[in-house]
């Protein structure tokens, strides 16, 4: 199934569960969705009148969490190559009339990011639609992306390791979400996906071996007994 992490297949499933995704996201998630967003964004305790990126930003999700401490003078730069994904950014855009924000519509290995313009890099649920190499050159773009001391903090869904939980959450995601996305899209498959994704990724221990690198101070991260999972860091030179 190589081709499940191809940008372009990734791009099309976005585009087609767009529509209902945060009310999905939501479900699948027992609510916890929002909860775990605001704490991914809380671990850098991003400061006042700083340049943030949000990675595979989605339909800007993070941002209410983002722009918290944000003043006049802080920046936040949305990013995502799904058309109607970003569409639906722009128009969250307008709920946050004072505060700076700019959506682009680009890949994250193919952005217009200058190198160390950010001071902080932020993605939730992100992590599992990329495989092992397309993390490697996550890692190199984050630190490229980063001003020296600059912080990331990246979170997706996770298999648990409790045994009982984790039966229960992934029969859950590969049984059940499935038919939310035949009643919301008319097509099971889409949404089929979200669990394929999940059980691959695992969890986010992964990626902090990838970001376990001189450039980098990285942990790992685990939330609700690792029904999600991340990493948080920091650009050391």
């Amino acid at each position: 199934m190589k081709e499940i992490y191809e940008p372009k297949f990734v791009e099309n499933l976005f585009d087609k569960m767009s529509s209902s995704y945060a009310r999905v996201n939501y479900i699948t998630s027992f609510g916890f969705s929002e909860r775990w967003r605001r704490q991914c964004v809380e671990e850098p305790k991003i400061q006042e009148g700083k340049y943030v990126v949000d990675l595979m930003t989605g339909m800007g999700e993070c941002w209410k969490h983002i722009l918290k401490p944000s003043d006049e003078n802080s920046i936040l730069i949305g990013l995502d190559f799904s058309s109607e994904m970003v569409k639906r950014a722009k128009k969250r855009r307008h709920r946050h009339k004072d505060s700076k924000i700019e959506v682009l519509m680009e890949n994250v290995f193919d952005n217009s990011f200058e190198s160390g313009v950010a001071d902080y890099v932020i993605s939730g649920f992100g992590l599992k639609t990329f495989n092992h190499g397309q993390l490697v050159k996550l890692a190199d773009e984050i630190s490229r992306i980063l001003k020296p001391c600059g912080e990331f903090s990246l979170i997706d869904v996770s298999v648990p390791q409790n045994k009982v939980l984790r039966t229960f959450y992934m029969l859950y995601l590969k049984k059940i979400i499935p038919i939310l996305g035949k009643l919301f899209l008319g097509n099971p498959e889409t949404y089929k996906m979200l669990g394929i994704y999940t059980e691959k990724f695992g969890n986010a221990r992964n990626t902090l071996q990838i970001f376990d690198r001189p450039d980098f101070e990285v942990e790992y991260v685990e939330y609700f007994n690792g029904c999600a999972s991340g990493i948080k860091g920091r650009k050391i030179k």
